[in-house]
């Protein structure tokens, strides 16, 4: 029997806009899809402020009731202790944080993230009842010496080693050579390895969590390819880096199937 996965629409802010501005964002975006009547049965659409926004976030969307999701970029491997700098997942739990990225290509190349890392930073989310969004996904070099898949496929398999899939989890497929080129991967491309991602669910876990998890794709997502991609089958919705910073755009990539007729 199919499972039926509500789309989500991840705005990674990245290093951009402080507490205040963060307030200003989120309410417009309500507005905007209220406005719009978005239904969130359709999409659900979620933020990943910095650390320092989180609060605000927290508690303007606890005020207003907002139906807008949010989780924080990363997480420490530990859950207390002498790691300066670090963020528990403990701290994001007391934040109503629902979901954690985990192992971005950003953390993994300027910050030399192994997979053993972001291995430890899965269960440590979990821990703490934290969603993991974890993100996988290969370099133009990877591409031409082991083809579509290899990498993410690999990198997947270790991240999970240990994780109990019950406990949920997101996967994010970004193409390390797409982020931020404004060439994203065709649908196709997305397709054949979402498809091969969702395989090494069924075989860690088992076909029901597998079909249970949303698989997303991130690099270069536009409002203008969002639905293109959303009607692939295993394409399940898109981890949004600087579209998520422009309210019309981000909200347009949410509302994909009544603005493109999807």
């Amino acid at each position: 029997m199919a499972v039926k996965r509500t789309p989500f629409i991840a705005g990674n802010w990245k290093m951009n806009l402080d507490h205040l501005q963060s307030i200003a964002f989120v309410q417009k975006l309500a507005w905007s899809l209220a406005d719009a009547k978005h239904d969130f049965a359709d999409a659900e659409v979620a933020v990943f402020p910095p650390f320092t926004d989180l609060r605000s976030v927290q508690t303007l969307v606890s005020a207003d009731s907002l139906p807008i999701a949010y989780g924080a970029q990363d997480v420490s491997a530990h859950d207390s202790g002498a790691y300066t700098g670090e963020i528990s997942g403990a701290f994001l739990a007391a934040l109503d944080c629902r979901y954690v990225i985990i192992g971005h290509s950003e953390r993994r190349t300027l910050h030399g993230e192994s997979d053993a890392d972001i291995n430890a930073k899965v269960l440590a989310a979990h821990r703490h009842g934290l969603i993991p969004v974890l993100c996988v996904g290969e370099t133009a070099e990877d591409l031409e010496a082991h083809g579509p898949s290899a990498v993410p496929v690999a990198q997947l398999r270790a991240a999970l080693e240990g994780v109990d899939g019950s406990k949920g989890l997101v996967v994010a497929y970004e193409p390390v050579w797409a982020i931020g080129s404004g060439q994203a991967a065709t649908p196709d491309q997305a397709e054949q390895v979402a498809a091969a991602l969702r395989g090494v669910l069924t075989e860690v876990f088992d076909d029901e969590i597998a079909q249970a998890t949303r698989v997303l794709y991130g690099g270069s997502v536009k409002a203008a390819n969002i639905a293109s991609f959303l009607r692939e089958p295993n394409v399940d919705g898109a981890l949004v880096g600087g579209a998520s910073l422009d309210i019309a755009e981000f909200s347009s990539i949410a509302r994909f199937k009544k603005h493109v007729g999807a």
